[in-house]
């Protein structure tokens, strides 16, 4: 299959070099002209870092064009942060065309903004765009050309824009992720599956301390002590409380399941949490005003979840409020103003009728 992956981060390196190495034709696009020539200039391959050993992966393509890494892919796959997402979606929109499925892991309903993004492009082609929960890697550059793998995704809950195109979609996405994808519905019950909101606020806020101390700090590793294991599990019941109250069922991944030793397997292996924090890949400098963790799921997947919670659900969600308010008072930033809400996307005054049937019918 033809396959083109978006960006130059730990995920778009974990993702190209994976999907090359299990035969698909891979075409990577990086932004910055200069470090596609340097990576050229290196062999046009990434090394992957994993259980079986290391091995030198080549790509099909490395290029800036967006138009040529879209051009004839079957499947579009953006892994970037959700605050990149809006800026690539609007260089991507003009490029897509008829059967072509764009796939967000995760999504932070990001998904709907690429979906957008080409309506507001005046593109009418038939594009189907999907996001899943979590990225189906645990990955960490090792240099400018290689990625560590220290797990994968094993159940990925996938939810389509629009929903009636979920029949094709869901098929080009499991030849990609094949015996991975779990459909979950449309995008926004995708949306209300993404782990990171839940995981990385309580750990980039009440390790704040350590944070700042110390040259490096493992948040996976000394930051998971009980007490934030307590809390998390707290923010993510709001989160299922959420999905229950708009009509979503079960299964709803707790994150819980994720640490647990039996129980039902989350979305990576069940030894996932133990090979990441083995690996010391997150043993790292964090710099907490910048770090994807805070001005993604804090900023970005809190101020949805707490949007989509008091306009559609009726709820509260009181602790994604307070690590919203504790993450503006750290950055310095109002996240309640620059973060992601059904008003910021244009679907503020949806009704939940109106918005479950936007959800399944799109923009026709």
């Amino acid at each position: 299959m033809k396959i083109a992956v978006l960006g130059g981060g730990n995920g778009s390196f974990a993702a190209a070099g994976d999907l090359a190495s299990a035969g698909h034709e891979v075409r990577l696009w990086r932004r910055n002209p200069a470090d596609v020539e340097a990576h050229r200039a290196h062999g046009g391959a990434i090394t992957v870092i994993d259980r079986a050993g290391r091995r030198d992966i080549r790509l099909a393509t490395i290029t800036s064009s967006i138009a040529e890494a879209i051009n004839a892919a079957d499947l579009v796959l953006c892994p970037a942060p959700a605050f990149a997402q809006a800026a690539i979606a609007e260089l991507a929109a003009p490029h897509l065309r008829d059967g072509q499925v764009v796939f967000l892991p995760p999504g932070t309903f990001g998904s709907y903004i690429f979906a957008r993004a080409a309506r507001d492009a005046g593109n009418r082609a038939e594009i189907a765009t999907a996001e899943t929960g979590t990225l189906p890697w645990l990955a960490r550059k090792q240099g400018p050309y290689a990625v560590r793998i220290s797990g994968r995704g094993a159940r990925l809950p996938t939810g389509v824009f629009p929903l009636r195109l979920a029949p094709h979609a869901l098929g080009v996405i499991e030849r990609a992720f094949p015996n991975a994808i779990e459909p979950c519905g449309d995008a926004l019950s995708a949306a209300l599956m993404n782990a990171g909101p839940i995981i990385h606020p309580p750990l980039i806020t009440m390790n704040a301390g350590p944070i700042e101390h110390f040259d490096k700090w493992d948040i996976h590793k000394e930051g998971t002590q009980p007490a934030i294991r307590r809390v998390t599990d707290a923010l993510d019941a709001e989160r299922i409380a959420i999905r229950e109250a708009l009509g979503y069922g079960k299964p709803h991944f707790p994150l819980a399941d994720h640490y647990s030793k039996d129980g039902e397997p989350w979305m990576y292996a069940r030894d996932a949490h133990d090979e990441l924090t083995e690996s010391g890949d997150w043993s790292e400098r964090l710099i907490l005003a910048e770090h994807r963790y805070m001005l993604e799921d804090v900023r970005l997947g809190l101020s949805f979840l707490a949007s989509v919670a008091g306009r559609l659900a009726g709820l509260q969600a009181p602790l994604a409020k307070a690590f919203l308010a504790i993450g503006s008072a750290i950055t310095g930033e109002d996240f309640a103003v620059t973060g992601r809400t059904l008003s910021s996307l244009g679907l503020g005054d949806f009704d939940r009728a109106a918005l479950q049937n936007h959800l399944a019918e799109g923009f026709r």
